[in-house]
């Protein structure tokens, strides 16, 4: 009997081992992985070098709490502002992408003393109570989850942005690229808007980087395509591979003190030995770069396959929108050709997958694509 309470729809498919960008299920058939679990996946499944550094630590000491030295933090604070660009920026260390957002509200809050909040149409930024009230998600919004502070306004809508960013507002949230919504990108011209308001209100703008950060869209952060500087950055999902950890860099105005935030797991040995692999792999394997290029591979090669309504994203972060529901579409790309994809709504295919894919992995995706519209690819 399953005795787990009954909130996920499961595929029929157990995973029982991975490696690079593949999968094998009990059986021993093999996957394509081009989702990441929800972009989690960011250096491929059990990559030597991050197995070796988990092992190590594991071997030598997995847990204490944040009440004593962890050298492990600030190596891990150390080389994230210089792969970033945000070597003046400090780091809070908790476990998750919801975390990390409840902890930049709340900073931002302590900071200017304010309470209303700006968030977007389509967003997500958690399921916890501060982040699922800045969700543009009424279902998943409990009648507990106090919401009242909240005001969204249209995304990437710049005008909307300039009325509606007073002098009241404690904090504007949102993506630079929104996932759950769909992969909507924000445009230059919208988070310059952004930066401009908060900084003429003294409101803090927090760029929720949890799915598109991390080096996904061939630059670290995708608000770092406009130029922009945010106040406080939330990461996780690619973070760790893997390993539940999440983050928040924040700019140097913001004033420490003991007590102010705090996190039991957060920062844990395990969870750093993770990220500062993850990191290392990183710089190591030029996979920012790589993300950059395979994502205009992949862009590219679905271009000339043709047959969807709009295509957008960048990078190692795409979403194929279709004028059709792809329930039938997804299903036929996994139990046909063994291809793991994601979706955003119902007629967007989203993909996300590690950002060390291959050409043959990319390949093999392009290529079920182009069978499942049953499209011949133009120009090829």
């Amino acid at each position: 009997m399953n005795h787990l309470f009954d909130v996920y729809p499961l595929y029929d498919i157990e995973p029982v081992k991975a490696e690079g960008s593949y999968l094998w299920d009990k059986q021993g058939t093999r996957y394509t992985d081009l989702y990441g679990g929800h972009a989690v996946i960011s250096v491929g499944h059990a990559h030597p070098y991050y197995v070796e550094k988990l092992t190590q630590q594991l071997r030598a000491i997995s847990f204490y709490s944040n009440s004593v030295q962890i050298p492990l933090q600030e190596e891990l604070a150390e080389k994230l502002g210089t792969l970033s660009g945000y070597p003046d920026y400090r780091l809070f260390l908790c476990n998750s992408g919801a975390e990390a957002n409840e902890n930049a509200l709340k900073l931002a809050s302590f900071h200017n003393g304010r309470t209303k909040v700006i968030a977007f149409t389509k967003s997500f930024h958690g399921r916890t109570a501060g982040a699922v009230a800045v969700t543009d998600n009424p279902s998943i919004v409990a009648p507990v989850n106090y919401k009242e502070h909240v005001t969204f306004l249209p995304f990437n809508d710049a005008a909307a942005a300039e009325a509606g960013i007073t002098d009241e507002v404690c904090a504007v949230i949102v993506e630079g690229i929104q996932g759950v919504g769909g992969i909507q990108v924000c445009s230059d011209e919208f988070l310059q808007t952004l930066r401009r308001k908060c900084d003429e209100t003294g409101a803090v703008l927090i760029l929720d980087s949890v799915q598109c950060g991390y080096g996904r869209t061939g630059r670290f952060f995708s608000h770092q395509f406009s130029g922009i500087h945010p106040d406080l950055m939330t990461m996780a999902k690619g973070m760790g591979n893997g390993f539940p950890i999440g983050g928040v860099l924040i700019a140097p105005k913001f004033k420490a003190s003991y007590g102010l935030l705090g996190t039991t797991f957060g920062g844990n040995h395990l969870a750093c030995a993770a990220g500062v692999a993850v990191l290392d792999i990183m710089k190591e394997e030029n996979l920012i770069e790589n993300a950059a290029r395979m994502g205009e591979y992949l862009m590219q090669g679905i271009r000339e396959i043709g047959g969807y309504k709009e295509l957008r994203g960048r990078g190692l972060m795409i979403g194929i929108e279709y004028d059709f529901p792809v329930k039938d579409l997804r299903n036929k790309l996994l139990f046909e050709h063994k291809l793991f994809t994601g979706v955003a709504g119902a007629n967007t295919i989203r993909l996300l997958p590690s950002l060390a894919l291959g050409q043959a992995e990319a390949d093999a995706f392009l290529e079920a694509l182009q069978v499942c519209l049953n499209v011949e690819v133009k120009g090829a």
